[in-house]
C-alpha cells in the first residue's frame, strides 16, 4: 500500500503558507530578529517570533483549516481519519501541569472530530515521528486518512530552559558553520495531509515512501559522538523503501547550529556514505520551532519537489565539522525526485522519512 502526502502548510513569521514561506527563503529572508530583554537575566535574544504571537491553540487550528482546504470537506469528519498533534510543551506558557489537554478537547469539539487526536510529543523529533505514525497507520489500515499538526510556541519556559544549557546563539543561528554559537529558537506550525488514496488531494501529491525513528540513548541532552543513532534510523529507512543511498537526491537536515549536534550529524552522514549529497539546514530562516520544525521543513521539502529548488542553508560560510559533507551553499535548480528528511533531539531520539516524487 502506498502512503500519499501532501496539501503541506507553513504558520511563520514570513507567511501563513508553504507557498509564501518558501518564495520568502527562496530570497534569503530569515524570520530571526533581535529581541530585547526578553532572556532569563533580561537579556536580549535572535529568535523568530509571530506578531501577536497566537495561543498554541489558535495555531493548531489554524493550520488545520488551511491544510482541510485542500481536500474533501466531509473527510475530517470520517471515522477513517486521525489528527495527530506534535508538540514538545504545546500551551506550556498558560499550563504548567496540563499543557495539551485543553486544546485537544477544542480542536475536537471545533471540528466535529470522530476520533481524538493523538499526540506525540518526542522532543525535536516529534513532527517526523508524528509522520513516520501516520505512516504506520495507513500501511496497517487502521486509518485512511491522517492530519498531521504540529506547533510550538516561545515560551520563558523553554527559553530559559536552552539559556540554561548554554545552547542559545548570541547571533541569528549558523548551522554547519565553523563561527556558529549556538541555536536561535523559533515559533510556528506546519501541517499535511496524508492518506491510502490520491484522488482525496485537491493538488499534486508525492509518496511517502517510509519513515523510521531509532533512540541510541546517549545523554539526556548531548547526541552521540559516533551519530549511532541517526545512522540506525536512515539505515532503517532505506532498507524498508529497499533503496540505496544514492537514490536520495537531497538530505534535509535538523542542523541546529550547535557544535555537538551539527558534528554528530556530520559524522553520521559520513558513515552513511551521504558525503557527496546535497543538504541544507533550514534553521536559519525558522529558527528551531521544536514540535513543529519536523513538519515545517518537510512543508518546504514538498515546495522543493514542486519547484525543483533546492535552498541554501542560511549561515553557512566554512565548514566547521570534521567530516566534510556537502552543504548548500545558494539555491539550486535541479530535478529533485527523492528526499530524506532527519531529526535529531534530546535523549538520544532520532528519526528519517523519504519523500518522493510519483511515479
Amino acid at each position: 500500500m502506498i502512503t500519499y502526502i501532501g496539501l503541506e502548510n507553513i504558520i511563520s513569521p514570513l507567511g501563513i503558507t508553504a507557498e509564501e514561506n518558501f518564495n520568502q527563503i527562496k530570497q534569503g529572508n530569515t524570520s530571526i530578529n533581535y529581541h530585547r530583554g526578553i532572556g532569563f537575566g533580561h537579556e536580549n535574544i535572535f529568535l523568530s517570533k509571530l506578531k501577536n504571537t497566537p495561543s498554541f491553540y489558535e495555531l493548531l487550528s489554524q493550520c488545520l483549516q488551511a491544510v482541510i482546504k485542500g481536500t474533501e470537506d466531509e473527510l475530517i469528519l470520517s471515522k477513517d481519519t486521525i489528527v495527530i498533534i506534535s508538540t514538545t510543551k504545546a500551551d506550556i506558557k498558560e499550563n504548567i501541569t496540563t499543557p495539551i489537554i485543553a486544546a485537544i478537547k477544542k480542536l475536537t469539539k471545533e471540528f466535529q472530530l470522530q476520533q481524538q487526536p493523538i499526540v506525540i510529543s518526542n522532543a525535536c523529533i516529534s513532527g517526523v515521528l508524528a509522520m513516520n505514525t501516520a505512516n504506520n497507520f495507513i500501511k496497517a489500515g487502521i486509518y485512511k486518512n491522517a492530519f498531521v499538526i504540529g506547533a510550538d510556541v516561545v515560551s520563558d519556559f523553554v527559553l530559559y530552559g536552552f539559556q540554561s544549557l548554554y545552547a542559545i546563539s548570541d547571533k541569528p543561528c549558523q548551522p554547519f558553520d565553523k563561527n556558529r554559537t549556538g541555536i536561535s529558537l523559533g515559533e510556528g506550525a506546519g501541517g499535511v495531509f496524508m492518506s491510502s488514496d490520491k484522488n482525496v488531494f485537491k493538488s499534486t501529491c508525492f509518496e511517502f515512501v517510509e519513515g523510521t525513528s531509532s533512540n541510541d540513548a546517549n545523554h539526556i541532552s548531548g547526541p552521540s559522538r559516533t551519530g549511532e543513532g541517526l545512522v540506525r534510523t536512515v539505515n532503517n529507512s532505506l532498507a524498508l523503501a529497499q533503496l540505496k543511498p544514492s537514490a536520495i537526491d537531497f538530505i534535509s537536515a535538523h542542523g541546529t547550529g550547535t557544535s555537538f549536534n551539527d558534528e554528530m550529524e556530520a559524522i553520521a552522514f559520513s558513515r552513511l556514505g551521504m558525503n557527496t549529497i546535497p543538504l541544507n539546514s533550514l534553521k536559519g530562516y525558522f529558527g528551531h520551532t521544536l514540535g513543529a520544525a519536523g513538519l515545517i521543513e518537510t512543508a518546504i521539502c514538498l515546495q522543493s519537489l514542486r519547484n525543483n529548488l533546492l535552498i541554501k542553508t542560511l549561515g553557512f560560510e566554512e565548514d566547521g565539522a570534521s567530516e566534510k559533507i556537502n552543504i548548500t551553499t545558494q539555491n539550486i535548480t535541479t530535478e529533485v525526485t527523492t528526499i530524506l528528511k532527519t531529526a535529531s533531539g534530546f535523549g538520544g531520539c532520532n528519526a528519517s522519512a523519504i519523500i518522493r516524487k510519483l511515479k
